[in-house]
């Protein structure tokens, strides 16, 4: 688990670096099976988000993350890169929006569902 602390940091200070707006990152640990961390950034124009989503591939490439890919490659909107245990979404601002991605996967999610 610390190598993806340090991975999430590093993602996270690469966005930074890189003037992405907005950089949030949510635990997604006790939420869902999908990965540990999620980091949801916005970029400025559709060639400020395909940059950011190459870098943190690359970010991810050099950490060992070997089966990294960026979905959404054909959108100038968004892009999603899966490191397997770390997802980054990296957004236009109103797409982001649209979605509130960190209101679902901020808000509490029962571990259990009760039928009645």
């Amino acid at each position: 688990m610390d190598k993806i602390l340090d991975l999430k940091k590093i993602v996270i200070e690469k966005l930074d670096s890189n003037k992405a707006l907005d950089i949030v990152s949510i635990d997604l640990s006790n939420k869902s099976s999908i990965a540990d961390y999620m980091i949801i950034a916005s970029g400025t124009s559709s060639r400020h988000i395909q940059a950011l989503s190459e870098q943190v591939l690359e970010e991810f490439k050099n950490n060992g993350i070997k089966n990294c890919k960026i979905e959404g490659s054909e959108s100038s909107e968004w892009k999603l890169i899966d490191g397997i245990d770390l997802i980054v979404h990296i957004f236009n601002p109103e797409k982001r929006k649209f979605y509130e991605i960190e209101k679902i996967w901020s808000e509490l999610i029962p571990k259990e569902k009760v039928i009645i």
